[in-house]
């Protein structure tokens, strides 16, 4: 934990140093919250690929905004993520399986900002993310029975995920002069998150939409 700070911490401060020295407006801060609608991802070596059906969770991202033009921006941050699932698990009989985790990410996105006029922009981003399993919980249902337990993070067979993920962002959104933004985004998870790294329904992966409102100043 003390390491990913650390790395965050190093690219807000770089990123702010570039901004003072070089000729372009200063780096701004901001903060981001709002919902995800994350999912699983199957694919196997067959071709054939399956999603489960989205939970509903939230996010919240601290970032720096740091001009390399007058219309291009990086935006490294921290984000917490919830993510997650719900699925069947046929092997024990249909029983449904949601499952809720969080996570903590590294983001660094790469902006572009087309002026609309005096007072706003329309924005547009792509990034690289990596995240590592703080907690996460399986409720599920069999029949008229409900009950949850705590996921297990690991490597082993007996794990439910592996604590480590990393992919891809892509972003857009509108923002005003004042700092004020709203913007969606989507998640695209490129980690096997299987520990065992087998099983009838190939590569696991994270899948999220989300919707943000901001501030930055």
């Amino acid at each position: 934990m003390k390491k990913i700070t650390l790395l965050a911490a190093g690219f807000l401060i770089g990123g702010a140093a570039f901004a003072q020295t070089g000729t372009i407006s200063p780096v701004k801060y901001g903060i981001k919250v709002g919902v995800n609608l994350p999912k699983y991802h199957f694919a196997n070596d067959n071709g054939d690929d399956s999603e489960t059906k989205s939970t509903t969770n939230f996010h919240v991202t601290g970032y720096a905004d740091v001009p390399l033009s007058t219309y291009f921006y990086v935006q490294p941050g921290i984000s917490l993520q919830g993510k997650g699932g719900k699925f069947l698990d046929y092997n024990d009989g249909d029983i449904k399986h949601e499952y809720n985790t969080l996570e903590l990410g590294i983001p660094i996105n790469f902006v572009g900002k087309v002026p609309l006029g005096p007072t706003a922009n329309f924005f547009l981003g792509a990034g690289p993310y990596v995240s590592f399993g703080i907690s996460g919980e399986d409720k599920w249902t069999a029949g008229n029975s409900k009950t949850s337990r705590d996921l297990n993070y690991g490597s082993d067979s007996g794990d439910d995920l592996k604590r480590t993920d990393a992919g891809l962002n892509f972003l857009a959104g509108f923002e005003l002069n004042s700092g004020f933004n709203i913007g969606a985004g989507y998640g695209l998870g490129l980690t096997d998150l299987r520990p065992n790294g087998d099983g009838g329904n190939g590569k696991m992966t994270n899948r999220v939409l989300s919707f943000s409102v901001g501030y930055s100043f």
